[in-house]
């Protein structure tokens, strides 16, 4: 989902050629538009020209994305309902991307009000007095978002302004707009304003932004100051919050044109399709694991242990995926320092040059990692206290098999199982390297095909050899073929289950 440029950074430079002045921009044939009849126009040219809409935004396209686009097309202030994690500020941050990507203001307004539409006197007078000549500035549009967390603290000074004493001192009157120090809201006057938790707002914060909704003025300190505010609204709330028995007033409510649910990835592969997307991994994640993450979040967000109300974060399985790669690049940096310990032993006995050393490629066993770093990032049920690594080892454990049963159903893997007949044994975990792995099971029969229906190719790295082989012998595991044991060094031992 889209990148915005933060409401504090500098503005990107405008180009050279853009008017410098309100008689160059007039003579332009430049017309003055509200942020949603920019926002309407955009949108509809990006529909005729085929181009993404909302570039990144993953899972949306038939069900929330539709929604929005015609919320955009009615100039519908929105509110986005949903759980933790499901991209709703995501969502909310590229609609800047639909605005101009340059546009005219006044230099040195706060409000950023347009020069062929002033608001403040002030500014009415300067336009009024320069002409054709009133120089003029461009603002990009990353400099027109603006947003809000909303936390208990927040003050209608924070949303709406208050009265500058400075500015009275100085000998202004109290009903004059120069004396108000203009809060978020006003400052991203024709722009896109997000409040994120809208329901976390006090009551009487709330009430402040009633008149911004509807009527499109402010109030500040107990006189009303008619500005015609030019902006989107838009509010991220959880559904549990965003009713009349919660912490939303009734009114704030009505004022949204439009209320659009959002929900968690419909299937497996637009979760698989959101990790790829998302998460930033430093080391090699085969296909198999990543689907093992993906069913692991799936599962965790549907068991009855888990909170429903809290929902699991996308950014859970982000985050595993995450974890796994980390696991593998320190397996791999745990390698290479044995390896050269055992490298400088051979080469003071006279020995040939070091073995080669082992890519980070993410085996299932690296999976086991995410239980215990990840179970903050779940709200259990009051009666599972105490159970949480048990109940996210279980579900892990679920979606394991389940991985393995999709990719491998129907093969003959009989090779693998004959391993470890009659006493056999193959040890692999985290400090075993996958020529190690490799040497101990030999020539498998049934390997290639295995190797071919988890996507590793038709000439895999001894590393991702080596993660095919480890995901059969859990496979078969937890399918009741194979016996498992884990060493007190942290080995794991595949055996025969007698």
């Amino acid at each position: 989902m889209g990148r915005v440029t933060a409401p504090n950074q500098v503005s990107p430079v405008p180009p050279a050629d853009l008017p410098s002045t309100l008689g160059e921009l007039r003579a332009t044939g430049h017309r003055y538009r509200t942020v949603k009849q920019e926002l309407r126009d955009n949108l509809l040219a990006r529909m005729g020209s085929g181009e993404d809409r909302f570039p990144g935004i993953v899972g949306y396209e038939d069900t929330v994305l539709p929604e929005v686009e015609r919320a955009l097309l009615a100039g519908h202030d929105m509110v986005l309902l949903g759980e933790r994690g499901q991209g709703k500020t995501r969502l909310i941050r590229s609609l800047g991307a639909l605005l101009d990507e340059w546009t005219p203001v006044i230099p040195g307004s706060v409000l950023n009000e347009h020069p062929m539409h002033p608001l403040t006197p002030a500014s009415q007078a300067l336009v009024d007095s320069a002409g054709d000549d009133l120089p003029i500035g461009w603002l990009h549009r990353s400099m027109r978002y603006g947003e809000k967390l909303a936390t208990p603290d927040t003050s209608v000074g924070d949303l709406i302004g208050d009265v500058d004493p400075i500015r009275l001192a100085q000998g202004r009157t109290l009903g004059d707009p120069e004396t108000i120090h203009f809060g978020l809201v006003p400052r991203t006057n024709r722009g896109v304003f997000a409040v994120n938790e809208l329901p976390d707002l006090a009551e009487r914060i709330q009430v402040a932004l009633l008149n911004v909704l509807e009527e499109r003025d402010i109030q500040v300190r107990g006189y009303q100051l008619r500005l015609p505010l030019d902006l989107l609204l838009v509010a991220s709330a959880n559904p549990e919050d965003y009713t009349n028995r919660g912490r939303i007033i009734t009114p704030l409510k009505d004022r949204f044109g439009a209320e659009i649910r959002t929900h968690y990835p419909l299937d497996l592969d637009l979760e698989l399709a959101l990790i790829r997307q998302e998460a930033d991994l430093v080391a090699v994640v085969p296909e198999h694991v990543l689907e093992v993450l993906a069913r692991f979040a799936r599962d965790v967000r549907e068991s009855p242990s888990v909170d429903p109300r809290s929902g699991v974060s996308a950014r859970f399985a982000i985050a595993a995926a995450e974890t796994v790669a980390a696991a593998a690049l320190r397996r791999s940096g745990l390698l290479a320092g044995a390896g050269a310990g055992v490298s400088a032993v051979a080469s003071g006995a006279g020995a040939g040059s070091a073995s080669r050393p082992e890519a980070p490629v993410a085996r299932i066993g690296d999976t086991v990692s995410v239980t215990s770093t990840l179970r903050g990032k779940v709200e259990f049920e009051s009666g599972e206290e105490g159970r949480e690594i048990e109940v996210l080892a279980h579900l892990l454990r679920t979606a394991t098999a389940e991985t393995f049963r999709a990719r491998l159903a129907g093969l003959d893997l009989s090779g693998f199982t004959a391993l470890v007949a009659e006493g056999g044994a193959v040890e692999t975990g985290e400090l075993v390297s996958s020529s190690e792995l490799l040497r101990q099971v030999g020539t498998v029969p049934g390997l290639a095909k295995v190797l071919d229906r988890l996507g590793l190719g038709d000439a895999p790295s001894p590393e991702e050899a080596a993660a095919g082989i480890e995901f059969v012998l859990e496979g078969l595991h937890l399918t009741r073929r194979l016996g498992k044991d884990v060493t007190d060094s942290g080995r794991t031992v595949y055996g025969d289950r007698d």
